[in-house]
């Protein structure tokens, strides 16, 4: 039975995503042309820099809020008339970087440059004690530049993603990195290491369950220590899949008695509360309407389907009335996306769609079409997804940006993506 249970919930957490999204939300009718211009001086190393210009494109491309120039193109850092109009390119905003680097430690000077008037509207110098962490610069770089503008905010760029990766036969890695997964740090290794979760918003602690011991067991790993310490353990499987807004309590699925159900985790006074109760299968317990309550995936009406009930009510409710076999799901206020299995294809591979709903109303909006698409994960903020996709063998991060449509993927290049966190 355990065995079964394992499976599904390793299952529920393992398929992903494509394109195509329904009800267009355009805040921006016209984008500005933007250009990048590198301006390092010739003794930095062409392939860092060169690098360097493609994470900044990257990022003004997946903020949605720019259309990009592609072309590489350099210049002095103080420009002339030819290189602070760049009229033959047509471009309204000129992104203009100087790099600099020293051993470890790495440096840009940014300025921000009007191409229709000639003129630096913005100028700053960005420093970073750890070069294998400029893919990070360049995200604030371009956080920063959204932000002068006036676009809506792209700060999510700065998050770190936190993901578990199969390596092997019962070997996985905790791994955290950029969004893009142009920086990658393996913090936990050793066996069988799954299911990372942020402890807080300032991410400097982490939740992870381990299969390494005599029982399976939630520890707590501090970033700023490189310590971890036991949380709890429990026979069958134990899980952590929602933290509360203050940090103080973890949302638990566990089978103590062979049968997975949804537990409330006081971290301070070390009280578990039993929430679910059903014969079959209750998993990936999420908050939701403040942490009154929590949305959650069961088969207690046959197939897998979403539900949502009061943390000390025993009531519960149907909230999906849409596809069939929904398993991963993530929330926001008052907005839940999740993974639903379609019909199979006609190459004998099952399809995997997400959809967004609210809690609130009857909206539902599908947002990928094709392929294989799960455990999928809000940013700060309501507008950004990123996803598993699964492209046989291997497996991507997607984003999807809501408001501009657009969807990009970022391949894993070593292992296979087992679950993520942002």
């Amino acid at each position: 039975m355990i065995k079964k249970m394992i499976c599904f919930m390793l299952f529920t957490l393992f398929s992903y995503a494509a394109d195509a999204t329904v009800e267009i939300v355009k805040k921006i009718d016209v984008l500005p042309k933007i250009a990048v211009q590198d301006a390092s001086p010739k003794n930095v190393d062409l392939g860092a820099r060169q690098g360097f210009f493609k994470l900044l494109v990257g990022d003004l491309r997946v903020s949605s809020h720019f259309q990009v120039l592609d072309e590489y193109l350099q210049s002095s850092y103080e420009g002339g008339p030819l290189e602070n109009f760049l009229s033959d390119k047509r471009v309204d905003l000129i992104l203009r970087f100087s790099l600099n680097q020293d051993f470890n430690t790495m440096s840009a000077t940014v300025k921000f440059i009007n191409a229709k008037t000639g003129v630096a509207t913005f100028e700053k110098v960005y420093s970073l004690s750890d070069k294998k962490r400029s893919p990070f610069l360049a995200h604030k770089i371009i956080v920063d530049v959204n932000e002068h503008i006036g676009a809506p905010s792209i700060k999510w760029m700065e998050q770190s993603v936190l993901f578990a990766r199969y390596i092997g036969a019962k070997k996985s890695e905790i791994v955290i990195s950029d969004y893009t997964l142009s920086y990658q740090k393996i913090i936990v290794a050793g066996g069988l290491n799954i299911f990372p979760k942020w402890a807080n918003s300032e991410q400097n602690a982490f939740y992870y369950t381990s299969y390494n011991g005599a029982e399976p067991t939630i520890y707590r790993y501090d970033l700023k220590t490189g310590a971890r310490r036991s949380i709890i353990s429990s026979s069958g499987m134990i899980v952590c899949s929602d933290v509360s807004q203050d940090g103080n309590k973890l949302l638990l699925t566990m089978a103590p008695k062979d049968q997975t159900d949804i537990y409330l985790y006081d971290l301070r006074t070390k009280k578990i509360t039993k929430i679910t109760d059903y014969s079959g299968i209750d998993v990936n317990g999420n908050f939701i309407d403040n942490d009154r309550r929590i949305a959650f995936v069961s088969d207690r009406l046959g197939n897998p389907d979403i539900f949502a009930q009061g943390i000390y009510d025993k009531s519960f409710e149907k909230l999906v009335y849409h596809g069939k076999n929904k398993n991963s799901i993530s929330t926001f206020d008052n907005y839940i996306v999740y993974s639903s299995r379609e019909a199979e294809s006609e190459f004998g591979r099952n399809t995997f769609n997400l959809y967004l709903i609210s809690t609130q109303t009857d909206y539902l909006r599908q947002l990928t079409a094709t392929g294989e698409n799960l455990y999928p994960r809000f940013a700060n903020d309501s507008d950004t997804i990123m996803f598993i996709k699964q492209f046989g063998n291997q497996s991507a991060l997607g984003i999807i940006r809501l408001n501009a449509n657009k969807t990009y993927h970022f391949q894993l290049k070593t292992g296979k993506l087992q679950s993520i966190d942002w």
